[in-house]
């Protein structure tokens, strides 16, 4: 990632509606690239310290994203609709629109009931921490994630892969194509139910006679597995109720885990304990040794980019990635990578 950026992202005006840790750290790295680029948020003393650090925080969001490319909507997810409808009245039709948040069904239908699909491109930076707002937040915080952007067939796509260049070239993101559902059934097990999980660990513990002696005593394995109980409860909730079937369905597979781990417990099973931490280690195994193949693909640039939405939502299931996206007047590349299997 480098410091700035050049060529034909270097003169894109940029907005960002929200900025605690993920839209502060976004603001914070698109002023550090150079761009020319506003923040709002609805908190006086936010906008004063996004001011303080050098970056434009105007007093209402009409003055944030007059005349802007792109607008990052970073705040709450409850409120994340409402805003989108706001924000499509005040901006260009050749404005695109995109988000941050964890969850990504409840948005997508909102811009399609609300005729924004030809510009709104649903996103989630997979990245994040337990410290919340703009002193929180980073410039590198965002640097190298996985991101998730959600193609849709027609005019999206034009604005997708001009997003997915963009976000490569500020962030080195490695962008994730997905369509909505498949991202918050993902996202269910990968993210939003080891928060139930932390939430239980920490809870239990907070509860206990013996808490003190236990937080005593924790070291690195409470410490990581509790590690995102720590995030502001309320995001946390937002979170999970907005995913919320993908998530119950997710925990009830977890819980067949837990209850067939606590039965060769139970039953003093040293064999079984010992093959389902093997099967374990293995999933930690790949999460921390995975290889990679080429995966590069070229479409052409005009019609209705059917097919290529399908690649890349394709790639995006099947554990893929993208680098950049480069368009050329009749042709669109794709440089990409899937995981090698096991």
């Amino acid at each position: 990632m480098t410091d700035g950026v050049t060529g034909r992202y270097a003169t894109v005006r940029a907005a960002v509606l929200g900025t605690g840790l993920i839209g502060g750290s976004l603001l914070l790295r698109l002023a550090a690239a150079g761009l020319d680029v506003s923040g709002w948020d609805p908190d006086p003393l936010t906008r004063e310290q996004a001011r303080s650090r050098g970056v434009s925080a105007p007093a209402t969001i009409e003055q944030a994203v007059a005349g802007r490319d792109v607008v990052f909507l970073c705040g709450p997810l409850p409120t994340l609709p409402r805003t989108l409808a706001e924000v499509a009245d005040l901006t260009a039709p050749g404005c695109v629109l995109t988000d941050v948040g964890s969850t990504k069904v409840e948005v997508a239908a909102a811009a399609d009931r609300l005729g924004l699909t030809d510009r709104f491109v649903p996103g989630h930076p997979m990245a994040g921490a337990e410290s919340a707002g703009l002193t929180a937040a980073s410039p590198t915080l965002l640097a190298g994630a996985a991101w998730v952007l959600c193609p849709t067939t027609g005019a999206a796509t034009v604005a997708f892969r001009w997003l997915t260049g963009l976000l490569v070239d500020l962030f080195d993101a490695r962008v994730v194509p997905m369509s909505a559902p498949a991202h918050d059934s993902v996202a269910a097990l990968a993210s939003h139910v080891p928060h139930l999980l932390a939430g239980a660990l920490a809870g239990a513990v907070q509860r206990s006679p013996l808490r003190d002696a236990v937080l005593a005593l924790a070291a690195g394995s409470f410490s990581d597995g509790t590690r995102v109980a720590g995030t502001p409860a309320e995001r946390t909730a937002n979170m999970l109720l907005g995913n919320r079937e993908r998530v119950l369905h997710e925990l009830a597979e977890v819980r067949v885990l837990l209850d067939e781990l606590a039965g060769a417990l139970r039953a003093g099973d040293a064999p079984a304990l010992t093959a389902a931490y093997a099967q374990a280690g293995a999933a930690r195994s790949a999460l921390r040794g995975r290889r990679f193949t080429p995966a590069d693909r070229e479409f052409p640039a005009g019609g209705d980019h059917g097919v290529e939405v399908a690649w890349l939502r394709g790639l995006g299931d099947a554990g893929g990635h993208l680098t950049g996206c480069r368009i050329d007047p009749d042709v669109v590349s794709y440089p990409a990578w899937l995981p090698v299997a096991d």
